[in-house]
């Protein structure tokens, strides 16, 4: 009985809200359009204000703007009233969020908004309300009644609200041309970010970690830099340091399998087609796309010379956080 009570209200709720956002589809328009170009033609920052669960909303959309090119952040509408409405400048817009438009705290900032001329765009629950009048531009977040049964806790309406919120801020990611890579500049520390942001160059080993030698020592010596180095493989260059081979583990058992000795040179041994060679500037996640096409685990960078100057194996790329 608990159960089904609980799916029942689970259900009914997400019908309810996608209902919600469904009626506001209409309510596009012109005045969406406006609040797109004021914000695009904001010099300096967006801020987002509201009280209680509209500012919760208000904060969510702060972060979604601020990370997706718009400079945007959030103002407590109280705090505003008290000293932090130094925050706004001139050259701000201000976005006030509020289901009913009549708070006395968002109240308290219209007329100062207005004598220093800072454009005001409202979403709110009632257009008509001294919020909705106030504003330069106003958006309905109206919804006919909350998902709560008691219709008092803040459910469809706040939604509603950050649908909107949403529906403003990819607006202005089409409008800007807003990439993949401008979006893992915000987020240097996630996935996206450093898929998009990491090189080979950043993880690679340089100089004497590089594992190289002249293409006319022996297997020993081969093996011996190639133990020490600790990649997995060894990079076979000539007297001009031109990368003319690779060699790795797995070369090392096919060479014994057919009778190799430490003593034979390295060249005869050493696979001439290299196939796992990428420049500095690549992105680490497309070497790692590269490793995993050509079953390989290691990788050289190599200079427009064909000068090695770097190497990679998988273990570098899990340690950088690209797998």
């Amino acid at each position: 009985m608990f159960s089904q009570t609980c799916i029942n209200a689970g259900v009914r709720v997400l019908k309810e809200e996608a209902q919600a956002l469904l009626d506001l589809v209409p309510t596009i328009g012109d005045n969406f359009v406006k609040a797109c170009q004021i914000m695009m033609d904001t010099k300096g920052k967006v801020i987002l204000t509201g009280v209680g669960k509209s500012g919760h909303v208000a904060t969510k959309i702060a972060s979604t703007l601020a990370s997706t090119g718009t400079q945007a952040f959030f103002v407590q509408a109280g705090e505003a009233a008290h000293g932090d409405l130094g925050m706004i400048g001139k050259d701000d817009t201000v976005i006030a969020i509020s289901n009913s438009g009549e708070g006395s705290e968002l109240k308290v900032l219209i007329p100062i908004l207005k004598r220093r001329q800072i454009p005001l765009i409202a979403i709110v629950g009632n257009v008509e309300s001294s919020l909705g009048k106030a504003a330069n531009v106003t958006l309905s977040a109206h919804v006919e009644r909350e998902a709560c049964p008691l219709n008092l806790a803040p459910t469809s309406s706040s939604t509603a609200e950050l649908a909107i919120g949403d529906a403003l801020a990819v607006a202005l990611i089409e409008a800007r041309g807003f990439t993949e890579r401008d979006f893992a500049m915000s987020h240097p520390g996630g996935a996206l970010g450093r898929r998009l942001l990491v090189h080979c160059q950043d993880v690679m080993h340089k100089g004497s970690e590089i594992p190289v030698v002249n293409e006319r020592v022996s297997l020993k010596d081969a093996l011996f830099e190639m133990t020490q180095k600790t990649l997995g493989f060894i990079c076979i260059v000539n007297d001009n340091h031109e990368l003319v081979g690779v060699y790795t583990d797995g070369d090392l058992r096919r060479s014994l399998e057919k009778g190799a000795t430490i003593k034979d040179c390295i060249a005869t041994l050493m696979s001439k087609n290299v196939r796992g060679i990428v420049k500095q500037e690549t992105l680490a996640a497309d070497a790692l796309a590269m490793m995993h096409n050509l079953k390989i685990n290691s990788l050289v960078v190599t200079d427009d010379n064909n000068h090695p100057i770097g190497a990679f194996n998988l273990h570098d790329l899990m340690r950088a956080g690209i797998i």
